[in-house]
């Protein structure tokens, strides 16, 4: 079954970034994701922008609120 890591605009949540991974699974588009660890404790695998990949390292905090894309806090 499918399933999609893209973040949902009426989302919000914050959390820690546990690692970081690319795939290019159609050899044309290159997908940038971040593991994250939620302040609920779970962890999740999400989709960002590339930008926003290039700044975070595992460590850093990001937060997505509600109608926005996630951030580095």
């Amino acid at each position: 079954m499918f399933r999609s890591r893209r973040v949902h605009e009426d989302e919000a949540w914050e959390g820690v970034v546990a690692g970081k991974s690319r795939n290019m699974p159609d050899g044309s588009n290159l997908y940038h994701y971040l593991k994250v660890t939620f302040t609920d404790g779970k962890t999740g695998k999400v989709r960002v922008e590339g930008p926003l990949w290039e700044s975070v390292t595992p460590g850093d905090r990001i937060v997505k609120r509600a109608g926005s894309d996630p951030v580095k806090k």
